[in-house]
């Protein structure tokens, strides 16, 4: 079983960790970040990539809010341009935040219907992986569907949650995050669809969790908040929502009642192995 600081979300953590090169972009006098014509290069190609792969694959709430965002394909967006949109649709906006914020932070900032977006974009170097989730995993990744009434309310309920959770509880709660908002798949009339932006920004991935290997299971809280994941390894095990209104419904039970359950419950047994076995 993992510790309580392994299984911690990896938003609140995200880039400029030791050793990391990465750091956040800062706005000049007027708001506007600039970036070099190499970062405008690497979010061209990631986001005309990825655009190939998400047709047929991404849920119709997903698709449709990626219509509603019309992200530039030859540039990096600036934040208000997402911001623009969210608040239209949904009340939220994208908040710039440094590249490692703490998780008071991150929590208050999505209470409050702000979705941290750290203002740097992986090297050409790491292309295809990085661990921390830079701006194209949250804007590609994420912003889609927080144009969706229920996933918009889920993740600030989650905010909400996690603000006045202990760090066990927070350990607990990362668990339903990273298997709805992060890696949920979704039921459709159409057959199963992807609406979690970590599943949306990999192509890797995308593919990965629509085929044969990995195990689904129809989406049950309980089970989700005890299942253990690493961040490192595509995911053997997908949770599935019936629709999204199921998001809905969790932001009207008593999710921390569940929560206190599933810690009186423990994890299940892990269906990977060990980081350092792997």
């Amino acid at each position: 079983m993992k510790s309580d600081s392994q299984t911690t979300p990896q938003k609140p953590k995200v880039a400029a960790a030791k050793g990391k090169k990465y750091v956040a972009r800062e706005p000049d006098e007027n708001g506007f970040i600039h970036y070099s014509t190499i970062e405008h290069d690497t979010w061209r190609r990631l986001i005309e990539r990825q655009l190939e792969v998400v047709p047929g694959r991404a849920c119709d709430e997903y698709l449709q809010g990626l219509e509603l965002l019309d992200l530039p394909r030859e540039r990096i967006p600036q934040l208000e341009e997402v911001s623009a949109v969210l608040r239209r649709e949904t009340g939220w906006e994208v908040a710039r935040v440094p590249a490692l914020i703490g998780f008071e932070t991150f929590f208050g900032l999505l209470a409050e219907r702000k979705f941290p977006v750290a203002t740097f974009i992986r090297t050409p170097e790491e292309f295809d992986y990085l661990q921390e989730p830079d701006i194209f995993h949250e804007i590609f990744g994420h912003c889609a569907m927080l144009t969706n009434t229920a996933f918009a309310n889920f993740t600030q309920k989650y905010g909400q949650l996690g603000l006045n959770a202990s760090p066990k509880e927070r350990a607990y709660l990362a668990r339903l995050y990273w298997f709805t908002v992060e890696f949920g798949l979704l039921q459709t009339r159409d057959g199963l669809r992807i609406y979690g932006g970590g599943i949306l920004s990999s192509p890797k991935e995308t593919l990965y969790a629509l085929g044969n290997e990995p195990a689904r299971y129809d989406f049950d809280v309980l089970d989700a908040l005890r299942t253990p994941y690493r961040i490192d390894i595509v995911q053997p095990i997908y949770h599935v929502l019936e629709d999204l209104q199921q998001l809905q419904e969790l932001t009207e039970i008593d999710l921390m009642a569940q929560v206190h359950k599933a810690m009186e419950l423990g994890l299940f047994e892990p269906r990977f192995p060990p980081k350092d076995a792997a």
